[in-house]
């Protein structure tokens, strides 16, 4: 099994240990760190979406691949930025206004990050403005919104109609979710998508974006 291969499956398993070793080793060995996030974090977080999808592994196991995928990335961080390698895309999270919940909205960035893409993580209970403006001046083209309160969804719509009245629909897109959110109320509001797990809203946004 060579050097990526190990990186891959140790933070499949969890070790985030053994992953910042074998990363630092990598490292050394003269690997660019486009091959090392490429084929080994993000293969080893692709294997892990995949498996959480098809119910083979659950949450906590998700949760520690993505403890070890950070101590990698930790160590890999300064050479990203030395060698200027772009992230697939930016991406505002939050769970809207009046709602605070966010369990599901903290796995999607978890695996979101995972595929290479910066997440900027807003929390909970976030009103609409505050959704455009991080977006705006972040430069995202994705905002994410998530909701487990039936009364909460309103404010979904709000954040969508705010994009429009800013000029900015089709530049900004947006994808919600959240228990009694459903396929139809988000075509019924204008959003561009709707996910019902962590792992189909990592493949909806790279729909929206256009990357693989």
């Amino acid at each position: 099994m060579d050097l990526m291969d190990q990186i891959s499956q140790y933070l499949q398993e969890g070790e985030e240990e053994k992953v910042f070793e074998l990363v630092q080793q990598a490292i050394k060995q003269g690997n660019t760190a486009k091959d090392i996030l490429n084929e080994g974090l993000i293969a080893g977080m692709n294997v892990v979406g995949q498996r959480f999808k098809a119910h083979e592994i659950f949450l906590p196991d998700v949760l520690m691949a993505a403890k070890a995928m950070v101590a990698g990335m930790e160590e890999l961080k300064p050479l990203l930025i030395k060698t200027g390698i772009p992230s697939r895309g930016k991406v505002v999270l939050g769970t809207v206004q009046g709602d605070l919940h966010d369990i599901g909205k903290n796995l999607v960035g978890v695996m979101l990050k995972g595929a290479g893409f910066e997440v900027i993580d807003l929390g909970n209970d976030v009103p609409p403005e505050e959704f455009l403006r991080v977006a705006h001046e972040q430069q995202a083209t994705v905002i994410g919104m998530s909701a487990l309160l039936t009364t909460t969804m309103p404010i979904m719509k709000s954040v969508v109609d705010l994009i429009k009245e800013k000029n900015l629909y089709g530049k900004i897109k947006t994808i919600i979710g959240g228990a009694p959110v459903t396929k139809e109320y988000a075509q019924e509001i204008g959003a561009d998508k709707y996910s019902y797990d962590a792992s189909h809203a990592v493949e909806s946004i790279k729909e929206l974006l256009g990357v693989n």
